[in-house]
């Protein structure tokens, strides 16, 4: 799937390419790396919706870990010329951006009683499950591209679809059909895999299972129960043991089922 020019590459290249902002930018802020710090440029006084407040803290150096990303990362397809190379770069940045989209101010109050008479504020990094939660609506939205006769850029492959924009996911190959194995194409297929009876998303029985079924089996686990904090400070708990049914989607019929090994 990584050598793909599908959409599933297209997400998986985002979402890379956003961890790696993510973890330099906190690897930075929390002096783990000797090269960079917090952002150097949030210094002084500055204006809000709220008035005027101070840089203080420690804010996220964000431009650092993009400006790291996009050369580690960026690295290897630069030297290519292909579709492929500038679908993973633009996906890349894709990835960046949204990480940066959710940077966000937080700020602590000084003053009598708690008042706001001063405040101190700082740019923290979000929870990256809003960048993948975000990039995952893009890779649902993702557009599909041809690369232009110059070999510099991209066009719609269907003209009655927006022109992508920096923020949005683009591929130009159909993704393979994941219901079956494929090694040819990096399909794992999804016999076996472990589906959810009661959900109606993507990881319910009837989609996990391209719509062949599911067989029940009735498994025992060990689990932690009566957990109890004990002052101070640590939580026991005792060793359960839980029956459970677990569902795992049936193989395709073999009469049509043709595995590339």
């Amino acid at each position: 799937l990584f050598v793909s020019g599908s959409r599933e590459s297209a997400f998986v290249h985002a979402i890379s390419s956003a961890g790696v902002v993510f973890a330099i930018t906190r690897a930075c802020s929390q002096g783990e790396l000797k090269s960079c710090s917090c952002d150097p440029k949030k210094k002084g006084s500055a204006k809000d919706s709220k008035g005027h407040f101070d840089w203080g803290g420690c804010s996220d150096n964000i431009d650092y870990g993009i400006k790291f990303a996009r050369a580690f990362v960026d690295a290897k397809e630069r030297r290519g010329k292909d579709a492929r190379a500038l679908m993973n770069l633009h996906n890349n940045r894709a990835g960046r951006k949204a990480v940066k989209r959710f940077l966000k101010q937080e700020c602590k109050c000084h003053g009598v009683s708690g008042s706001c008479t001063l405040r101190t504020c700082w740019l923290a990094l979000a929870d990256f499950r809003k960048t993948g939660d975000y990039l995952w609506k893009k890779y649902n939205g993702a557009i599909q591209v041809v690369m232009n006769q110059d070999g510099t850029g991209f066009t719609v492959a269907n003209k009655r679809f927006k022109k992508p924009t920096k923020n949005d996911l683009v591929y130009f190959e159909s993704s393979p059909d994941y219901c079956i194995r494929d090694r040819d194409v990096g399909s794992l297929g999804t016999a076996g895999r472990v589906c959810n009876q009661t959900s109606r998303g993507m990881d319910s029985c009837e989609v996990m299972c391209c719509g062949r079924g599911y067989d029940t089996s009735r498994v025992s686990r060990m689990t932690k129960c009566e957990c109890k904090f004990h002052w101070c400070c640590a939580v026991r708990c005792q060793d359960c043991l839980e029956v459970v049914d677990v569902h795992t989607c049936k193989a395709p019929k073999s009469t049509g089922w043709v595995s590339r090994t």
